[in-house]
This record gives C-alpha cells, sequence and structure tokens, in this order.
C-alpha cells in the first residue's frame, strides 16, 4: 500500500530478476510477430514517476521493427485542429507490432487540462470520448494495456534536485517539470478525476508504485507479462554455413581509406 516504506530491492536480485523478464519480453515479441497481434501499452504519471526508465528496460532487447516507442512532441498548428485522438491513431500497431506509448492521448486530461493548454470543454470533450475510443481499439482486437506510476511528492523533488545536478540528465528538465511542483495538488486532482472516467472494464488502469525505481520496472513488467497470454513459439532451425574457399580477393591498402583516430590509446 502507499505510504508503506519498503526496503528497496537489492540491485543483484533486480538485474537478474530483470534479466529473466527481459527473455520473457522477448518470447512474447515472437508470439507477436507469429500471430500478428497489436499491442498497445500506455505510460503514464507524473513527472520524474520513472516512465522512461521502465520503457527503457522493457523494450531494451526487442526488435524496434516490432516493438516501438511512441513519444510525441507538442501538436503542430494543423494537429491542434484535428480531432483529439486523429494524431495517435496514425501510430496504432499493425499486424505483429508493439507501441509503447510514452506519455499518450491523456496528456489532454494531464498536463493541457492543469496548465490550461485546452479548454473545459475540450477537456470534457474527452473525458467523454476516452472511453469510447479504448472500447474501439479492443473490440477491434487491440491488446491495451495502461499503467499509471505513482510517485510521492518527496521522491518526485528529489529526483528533480538529482537530474539538476547530473549533466547527463539535465535535459530530462524543463520549466513545466518544475512548474509541476507547485500544482502537486492539481495533479492530484486531474489524475483522480481521469482515472473515475477512464478505469473500465475493457481497458482498466494498472497503478505501479514508483518510489522504488527497480521494484516498479520489476512489478510491471511481470505485470504486463501475466496479463497477456502468450506462449512461446518455437524458433527457426538456424546453422552457421561453412565459409566458402578464397576466390584471391585481397584488401586494397589501409592508407586508401581514412580511419577514425585511435582515442582510445591514449586512456
Amino acid at each position: 500500500m502507499k505510504g508503506t516504506k519498503k526496503a528497496k530491492v537489492p540491485r543483484a536480485a533486480y538485474e537478474s530478476e530483470l534479466l529473466r523478464l527481459q527473455i520473457e519480453l522477448v518470447k512474447l515479441q515472437e508470439w507477436v510477430r507469429a500471430e500478428g497481434a497489436r499491442v498497445v501499452v500506455v505510460f503514464e504519471g507524473r513527472d520524474a514517476a520513472g516512465k522512461g526508465g521502465t520503457i527503457k528496460r522493457f523494450a531494451e532487447h526487442l526488435n524496434p521493427r516490432v516493438a516501438r516507442i511512441a513519444a510525441l512532441p507538442k501538436p503542430t498548428e494543423r494537429e491542434r485542429t484535428q480531432w483529439y485522438f486523429q494524431r495517435y491513431i496514425e501510430h496504432l500497431p499493425a499486424a505483429g507490432e508493439i507501441v509503447l506509448f510514452d506519455r499518450s492521448w491523456y496528456n489532454r486530461a494531464g498536463v493541457e487540462h492543469v496548465m490550461g493548454f485546452c479548454t473545459k470543454e475540450e477537456y470534457q470533450r474527452f473525458l467523454r470520448q476516452c472511453p469510447v475510443f479504448e472500447r474501439m481499439l479492443v473490440e477491434d482486437g487491440i491488446v491495451l494495456r495502461k499503467y499509471w506510476f505513482s510517485v510521492s511528492d518527496t521522491e518526485q523533488q528529489e529526483r528533480f534536485r538529482r537530474r539538476l545536478e547530473d549533466p547527463l540528465r539535465r535535459w530530462k528538465l524543463s520549466p513545466m517539470d518544475l512548474e509541476s511542483l507547485t500544482r502537486w495538488e492539481a495533479y492530484s486532482r486531474a489524475k483522480d478525476e481521469m482515472l473515475v472516467h477512464t478505469d473500465i472494464s475493457e481497458a482498466p488502469w494498472y497503478v505501479v508504485e514508483s518510489d522504488d525505481k527497480r521494484r516498479a520496472r520489476l512489478n510491471m513488467i511481470a505485470h504486463f507479462l501475466g496479463s497477456v497470454p502468450y506462449h512461446e513459439v518455437p524458433p527457426p532451425v538456424l546453422e552457421l554455413p561453412a565459409r566458402p574457399p578464397s576466390t584471391g580477393y585481397e584488401r586494397p591498402p589501409r592508407d586508401l581509406q581514412t580511419y577514425v583516430p585511435d582515442h582510445a590509446a591514449g586512456l
């Protein structure tokens, strides 16, 4: 339960179980490809809730031609005049594909609503249309899973602080991210309202406690694997062919090509 402090998952146990789960994800990928299944996974939550890191581990060993990440930028002026769901539809999977939405159409129920980027009428229309839209996806045979990553206010602030001090991760922060700290309750109310309207039986929300990133990644991936009725698909039998005998090819002199300097030699 939220508020119950749990010991962080030890690194060795985390890495061992993550590897096991990633092997299962590869098996699921091959099932998706063989069966022509269509899978959509929605990752939502507050800024710094751990969505990006989980997506990275989820897709780490998958074929990018089968499993792709959809992280859409802010809409263009033309897209602003379209039906709201239109820009997301073109990213939905075809047969044999998995799409991981790093944020999704739920932007309207969260940041757009809280920051005033949409009108009240557009927000209310979204809450009415979203369940209908998702029922259509499921009715058409798409496997849809929705995960909300739940992080505490103190942990979010600490993650922001670490990002500010880390030159490799500072790019993850924007002025809007930092402003979310001052709008914690507004985002909380928006999330509660969103769940009331869109937690439907055909596409329920699953909440991932994410103060412990390792625990969140393992729990989310394990739950996803357990929710999809995949089975192992026997791989094709492959054998390395014998290398044919040489036909007299000779490599051109090395000085005819420009090589990258050996930077590593000076380490």
